[in-house]
């Protein structure tokens, strides 16, 4: 019981108009109710504090002459001096952009300044009328009468805020009324109370309809500021979020933080179990996400795995590394999704503003800056942004722009690393591998642009023109060679892709049994989900299929049941590691074996050392590629390197 009432008076002093029978609502949209409260009354409160300077001032005149002339000039003086204060810092909040959310604690603070103010009105006629003259009862009367509707005015929104200003007013004028038995005085008496149930009446009415109103439009609003899925606040509203900052900060210097989240294993929860699982794995995040924040402030989700937050009212840089770490924190525990544990992991990016941008671009272009280098760093990262993050950025972002004319300039080729079959010492065909000979930069890895690529779709056009130029170059090799082309998962997501590989073929007039595509499992488990009927598709074609980097993966064994693939490759990991450790020796027996049954050929990845690559010859292992074999050549020194006896008496036994 005693629970029910405390809590039915912290709704009550903070406004809450469900302790007045109100609908009740949840916390957020109370917070948002008090903003839309607090906004009004400052939008009163310059003009209502004008008048009760004035009012003061009118007081302190009409009773000059009254025996209590001190007394009213020292109320006068301060109730002037704090009214023309409180109206000042009125008029400087509302310069400010309205929050979106206020805490029942503000309200709180505004509830006890109305009823001081009512008491300092209350004080008038008991302290001042029975000595004042006619014309200073006058006055008083009046000045009574237009506080009460003034105040009613003021917080016509707020109906305890309403309560605490004129009950002190309404005392004060029963104590006047009730010194005297005059009978005029009790018909006054009664008409105030008439008078003032009207006007608090008109509060309930008013500020009942308000709460509705505000409520409708909260929920309209909810359809394009909200994430179906998460139910978090959306792209749209986060960046309605952060211009508001913006306004805040540019107006009143009021700093505030940004923090972009990218969930470190997303992709693979929704490759491995299915994209409801993701869903709901989401879900949960968003759920431990906004636990992490203060109560005015949401996450957003303003892209698939992506979240961010902007921290209004920055007291100091701690304030939001604390925040990050307590979003990292939230992904200790397991998920508990369709009866499984799965793990997950945040990297968190962090801008300052007004010190790492003033406008919207710079700043969520530095606080990508920032994630990027967080995820880099590893899951669980969190890092604020720096100067060098934002070079880093420049430098991506030129290289996408070079990136997009390299093919037009010429300046993709490719490399060609052989297989050698350990059966019979010969070379049985080429894995192709992409370059970029950048005019300034040099050499540009394929692990620096290939991720471009990707992210920027550049990979159809790039892919299309890799597969082209590899048919074309087999053509000029011996017919037993086949050439290996590396498919990337968003090659998949193109519907032309099978095209493109039967042109190509067609033009080159290459028989399809000597285009091998090698893919690995985790484009298998990618979110394109036309990936294994490409595959089958490109199977029935006559084209051969590698399984790459196997063993890495989550479920290879499921795939190799699942699609006849033509071979295996074992990841070099194991091959570097396969003579000091016995585990990955027992790895690589048991692929070699495994393949053997079914009569499917393994290729073993990372061959350097002849130990290694006797160990694979006597084990069973069918081909090897590697630095000992040759190092990747020019199209040009394929035909040299198959035609090189010296080199094939290198492979033998």
């Amino acid at each position: 019981m005693r629970t029910q009432t405390t809590s039915y008076f912290a709704r009550l002093f903070a406004g809450d108009l469900s302790a007045f029978g109100c609908p009740a609502t949840d916390e957020a949209v109370a917070g948002h109710i008090r903003a839309d409260q607090m906004s009004l009354v400052l939008g009163y409160s310059v003009g209502i504090m004008l008048a009760n300077a004035c009012n003061a001032a009118v007081l302190a005149i009409a009773l000059w002459h009254s025996p209590d002339w001190k007394f009213a000039l020292a109320w006068a003086a301060i109730v002037a001096g704090a009214a023309i204060a409180f109206g000042l810092q009125s008029h400087a909040s509302r310069r400010i952009t309205k929050p979106q959310f206020v805490s029942r604690r503000a309200m709180h603070r505004l509830v006890r300044n109305a009823f001081v103010l009512g008491v300092a009105w209350g004080i008038v006629p008991v302290a001042f009328f029975a000595n004042a003259a006619t014309g200073g009862q006058l006055v008083i009367t009046c000045l009574c009468s237009g506080m009460l509707a003034g105040g009613a005015l003021a917080f016509a929104t707020i109906p305890i805020a309403a309560i605490a200003f004129t009950s002190p007013i309404f005392v004060g004028i029963a104590i006047c009324l009730g010194r005297d038995g005059d009978p005029a005085y009790v018909l006054m008496a009664i008409l105030v109370v008439v008078y003032g149930s009207v006007l608090l009446r008109a509060v309930f009415v008013n500020s009942f309809a308000f709460a509705r109103r505000v409520i409708r439009q909260i929920e309209a609003e909810r359809t394009v500021r909200q994430d179906p899925l998460t139910l978090l606040p959306n792209r749209f509203a986060f960046n309605e979020t952060l211009e508001a900052a913006l306004r805040r900060m540019a107006l009143s210097g009021e700093e505030f933080a940004v923090l972009l989240l990218d969930l470190d294993r997303f992709k693979e929860v929704n490759d491995k179990f299915g994209h409801p699982a993701g869903d709901e794995f989401l879900i949960q995040v968003a759920g431990r996400l906004q636990r992490c924040t203060r109560a005015a402030e949401h996450v957003a989700r303003i892209g698939g795995d992506e979240f961010a937050l902007v921290m209004a009212n920055l007291a100091r840089p701690e304030d939001a590394l604390e925040i990050a770490e307590r979003f990292v924190a939230a992904f200790d525990e397991p998920f508990q999704i369709e009866g499984r544990q799965i793990a997950g992991a945040t990297s968190v990016g962090i801008v300052l503003a007004p010190r790492d941008g003033t406008t919207q671009l710079d700043i969520m272009k530095n606080a990508d800056a920032a994630l990027y280098r967080a995820k880099k760093a590893g899951p669980g990262t969190v890092c604020f942004f720096e100067e060098a993050d934002d070079r880093v950025s420049r430098d991506r972002k030129a290289l996408q722009a070079d990136l997009e004319g390299a093919i037009a300039r010429d300046e993709l080729f490719l490399v060609f690393q052989p297989f050698l079959d350990l059966g019979e010492n010969r070379i049985t065909g080429f894995e192709a591998l992409l370059r970029w000979q950048h005019p300034r930069r040099g050499l540009v890895p394929p692990s620096e642009f290939i991720p471009i690529a990707e992210e920027t779709g550049l990979i159809h056009e790039i892919g299309e023109w890799v597969i082209r130029r590899a048919c074309a170059t087999l053509s000029d090799w011996p017919e037993d060679i086949r050439v290996a082309v590396n498919f990337s998962a968003a090659q998949f997501h193109s519907t032309g892709i099978l095209q493109t590989i039967v042109q190509a073929l067609a033009d080159a007039k290459v028989a399809p049994h000597r285009l091998e595509i090698e893919i690995t499992e985790s484009m298998l488990l990618s979110k394109y989900g036309s990936a294994a009927s490409i595959l089958n598709a490109l199977l029935e074609l006559g084209i051969t299929v590698a399984l790459d980097d196997f063993g890495t993966g989550f479920s290879s064994l499921t795939y190799l049941r699942k699609l006849p693939f033509s071979r295996i490759k074992i990841d070099q990991s194991f091959i570097r590691d396969m003579l000091v450790q016995p585990d990955c020796a027992a790895i690589v027996k048991s692929v070699i074996s495994l393949a053997r049954d079914l009569r499917i050929g393994v290729v073993a990845e990372g061959v350097e050392t002849a130990d290694q690559l006797e160990f694979l010859r006597q084990f069973g292992c069918d081909e090897a590629q590697g630095y000992l074999i040759s190092r990747p050549v020019s199209a040009d020194g394929v035909l040299a390197l198959l035609n090189t006896k010296k080199l094939r008496a290198t492979y033998a036994a």
